[in-house]
């Protein structure tokens, strides 16, 4: 949602942020009397600044009778504040040549405002004012449950295939709250009245709940001023937060379904549990990850594509969680090839990397990519950003995102091959055959 890219974004901001992997993000961390978490990157190669807000709320700290209300209020906290009006939040944005953006997951609710550095006081104001007193109206709620509910319909119900993320989660996780996906149930959006909209928000939308990081062109002590003026002034969130504890029980034994959709090729998509991110084997693991699909050149892709031809496309898909993670390993078969067959190939590939070390020119590859993308990810202001608060809320360490290579140095192929052989095991996934739907006798 709210994809508005101008053309001033266009130019700054697809500029790569010029720094070699050797040089150090510099950041400055402090934390307001009300609990907001600030913070700073001061950088000048660019007059543009990126203002984000991350908020540590995701579909895992809802209610099982509420599920989506995170994902909701993603959408919900564009609609306006008491300053605000309706459908003005976006305007104040594109109208100073920026952009915005918002995305939840299972772990947290995300905002930025990329802009000329100049317009730097209207991002803080723009966030200020949805942290302070957005406007939970029943006007806004029935326009975005309408929003939400197409947005399920394009993405979920009507596209082929994907219903997948729904089918796996309640199939791989029992008791933990990642066995719904962030969109959650419309039933439950529907049923909720007005002031429970309004308790979610003033339990989780505080400044004791929230990172706020800025990269870009500003001074710094300028810059703490202001955020001393627009967040100061806002109280401390005083309602309990839910942080589940619950522990997710192994698996115990493989589980199947057949999901019969409307599609033409038939899929098999299969989700193995893997570590929680930050954990002690959570950077192997992404190793392997990228050993089978990080790429065209992946074992995904050049044995079921390329050499086989069993396949139109295959891969993997880490989700790497604060609790739980699970990776989801799919292909889509080529015309005429059956599930199964395209199953027992796809174990083929996972088995080798249980029983062989992965080739050192292989694994001297996969490290090359990852270090590419994580300088990729901190190559504009909007990345640094996101990196220092993510860092920050998942690991407690916002510097990682100058050690965390170093981490991913550190990797051997003997670690791969010991993740490997712990959870891509047959008693630990889920596997699900998606065919086309029966043709009616009708």
């Amino acid at each position: 949602m709210h994809k508005k890219v101008l053309l001033f974004f266009v130019c700054c901001f697809a500029i790569m942020h010029s720094f070699a992997q050797s040089q150090t993000i510099q950041f400055e961390k402090y934390t307001l009397p009300n609990g907001l978490k600030v913070i700073l990157h001061e950088d000048h190669s660019a007059p543009v600044v990126a203002v984000t807000t991350l908020y540590h709320v995701g579909s895992k700290n809802e209610d099982t009778a509420r599920t989506g209300f995170a994902h909701f209020f993603e959408h919900l906290l564009f609609e306006g504040s008491e300053n605000i009006k309706r459908g003005e939040f976006d305007k104040y944005i594109t109208n100073a040549g920026g952009a915005l953006n918002a995305n939840t997951s299972q772990d947290r609710t995300f905002y930025y405002e990329l802009l000329p550095s100049n317009q730097l006081d209207l991002g803080l104001w723009l966030e200020s004012e949805r942290m302070m007193h957005a406007k939970i109206e029943q006007v806004g709620v029935n326009t975005q449950r309408e929003v939400v509910k197409e947005e399920k319909r394009m993405r979920v119900d009507n596209r082929p295939y994907g219903s997948f993320l729904t089918e796996m989660l309640k199939r791989a996780f029992k008791v933990h709250p990642y066995r719904w996906a962030p969109i959650g149930s419309m039933d439950h959006l529907n049923a909720a009245k007005l002031e429970e909209f309004i308790q979610f928000y003033k339990t989780y939308y505080v400044p004791n709940n929230c990172v706020l990081s800025i990269a870009g062109d500003f001074k710094s002590a300028d810059v703490k001023k202001k955020i001393e003026a627009y967040f100061g002034p806002i109280a401390k969130g005083t309602n309990p937060i839910n942080r589940p504890t619950i522990q997710e029980p192994a698996m115990g034994g493989e589980v199947r379904d057949v999901i019969q959709d409307n599609v033409q090729l038939e899929g098999v998509f299969q989700a193995y549990r893997a570590p929680k991110q930050g954990g002690s084997e959570y950077y192997a693991f992404n190793v392997l990850s990228n050993i089978l699909s990080g790429g065209e050149s992946s074992r995904m892709n050049k044995t079921l594509v390329d050499s086989k031809q069993l396949a139109v496309a295959a891969q993997s898909v880490p989700y790497f969680n604060e609790d739980e993670g699970v990776l989801i390993t799919l292909a889509i078969a080529n015309m005429g090839v059956k599930a199964d067959v395209l199953e027992k190939n796809m174990d083929s590939v996972v088995n080798d990397l249980k029983t062989n070390l992965v080739s050192e020119r292989e694994f001297k590859k996969v490290k090359n990519q990852i270090t590419t993308e994580l300088v990729a990810s901190n190559g504009t202001m909007a990345g640094i950003a996101e990196s220092l608060a993510n860092y920050e809320v998942y690991f407690g360490d916002a510097n990682l995102i100058n050690t965390e290579l170093a981490k991913y140095n550190k990797v051997t192929r003997e670690d791969v091959l010991a993740v490997a052989k712990k959870y891509l095991n047959k008693d630990n996934r889920v596997v699900l055959y998606y065919v086309p739907k029966a043709k009616s006798s009708n």
